[in-house]
């Protein structure tokens, strides 16, 4: 590990890196297209926790609508082709950006207090996102993890990319067992020994009270005001990014990790035979897809019972995903450097304003979904979900690319910009 700090470039730069690409100004086009798929695909994982109550998102008698048989096909489509990769990609590009911005900064002659404010700015962006619009945030962990990453930034790639994966195996071993354990207990036989009977009583406590929840919160939602709907998250949901901290730290650190190596070495930016790439990432996404799948289909089989879906999403989905992320940041890297046309150049100006879509979507969902404004809460199935998701999808792609052709940035990667670096940048072209 080369714990060496410098303000020069070429000293700065990793030996293992031939092409510091961020220091020529030029952008990389893989990143804004992956980023751009990536956030499309992140309202298609949360668009249930946007209408329907939090236990949805994996639990499919949490709705409040019911939930078909058709639909339980659409829950393992999801859960297969979605759920988890499109977070995972997205955190492999925050681990690439996080070296990115450094390479300029270094370049510059200024070191990591800047990527720390820049880090700091994004913490308060994801609280008032989490407390104010939206608890799905992610916002915040990749704040916090940020930091963590940054200590580690002048490893080798090749420690980066070890410690990546030895890490994310730590985290399959432990958050993994930790969210298996409750499946076992209360839904198998294992949970019918006596040393267990007290444990089973509190799980089954946990679920009602979790499906409680959701009703109270329908209420809240549905029928009081917006600042009881602060309220409550301020004061009901208060500690819930510390435990997400635990949750997905495990899988974040690493992969951003994972995503610094990867940029070094060429992977965004041509830099890899991009044949043995596409080889590699499809051969990823089927037999990482697969096993996925067979997880789904074991799912199913329980019933969609409530521990079991819990087991998919945090635990036993966790190892055949890493290939499936892997794979799709692979094609879409090779795809991306040379995409063109109408749809491919609308979906890299959505990633150029991502931060803005990701934000900008919540308010607008919760606008759609508040009762103090369109108060569609509760009431759209996940069809009908998925709907929505298809026209804020066309709401994506249809602002970010005319803004962009008329302004430098994204109005919220504006603003952040211009508090990270303290001072106020050009906005239009």
């Amino acid at each position: 590990m080369n714990q060496h700090e410098t303000t020069t470039p070429a000293a700065d730069a990793a030996p293992d890196q031939a092409v510091p690409t961020a220091v020529s100004g030029n952008r990389i086009a893989s990143l804004d297209f992956i980023r751009g798929i990536a956030v499309m695909g992140i309202l298609a994982a949360n668009i249930v926790s946007f209408g329907q109550p939090f236990a949805a998102y994996m639990y499919p008698d949490a709705f409040l609508t019911g939930h078909s048989a058709a639909e339980e096909s659409m829950w393992i489509a999801q859960f297969v082709l979605i759920d988890g990769k499109m977070r995972g990609l997205f955190t492999l590009l925050f681990g690439a950006g996080l070296y990115l911005f450094m390479e300029r900064a270094w370049a510059r002659g200024e070191g990591r207090l800047l990527q720390a404010r820049r880090l700091f700015w994004l913490l308060l962006f994801g609280l008032v996102h989490f407390y104010l619009i939206w608890r799905g945030d992610i916002l915040i962990f990749y704040a916090v993890f940020g930091f963590i990453a940054l200590a580690c930034i002048r490893w080798a790639a090749k420690t980066q990319l070890v410690v990546g994966l030895v890490g994310y195996a730590l985290g399959i071993l432990l958050v993994g067992s930790f969210a298996l354990s409750p499946y076992l207990i209360a839904e198998t036989s294992f949970g019918d020994q006596p040393d267990f009977s007290e444990t089973r009583e509190q799980f089954a406590a946990d679920k009602a009270s979790t499906l409680a929840a959701g009703e109270t919160e329908y209420r809240i939602i549905t029928e009081g005001s917006y600042l009881e709907y602060v309220q409550y998250n301020l004061t009901e949901h208060a500690a819930d990014p510390l435990f997400g901290l635990f949750l997905f730290g495990f899988e974040s650190i690493p992969l951003m990790l994972i995503g610094m190596a990867l940029y070094r070495w060429g992977f965004f930016s041509g830099g890899l035979d991009s044949r043995k790439m596409m080889r590699w990432g499809i051969a990823g996404i089927v037999l990482g897809s697969l096993a996925t799948l067979l997880v789904a289909l074991w799912v199913k089989g329980t019933g969609f019972s409530y521990w079991s879906t819990l087991a998919a999403f945090m635990s036993v989905s966790l190892l055949p995903r890493l290939p499936v992320v892997l794979g799709l940041a692979a094609v879409l890297a090779v795809f991306g450097q040379g995409a063109s046309g109408w749809l491919a150049e609308r979906i890299s100006a959505a990633g150029r304003a991502a931060f803005t879509n990701y934000l900008g979507t919540s308010i607008v969902m919760l606008v759609l979904f508040h009762g103090g404004g369109v108060g569609l809460y509760g009431a759209l199935g996940r069809t009908e979900l998925y709907l929505v998701t298809l026209a804020a999808w066309a709401l994506m792609l249809a602002w970010s690319k005319p803004w962009l052709e008329r302004f430098r940035f994204g109005p919220l990667e504006w603003l952040w910009r211009c508090l990270t670096y303290l001072r106020v940048f050009p906005l239009r072209r």
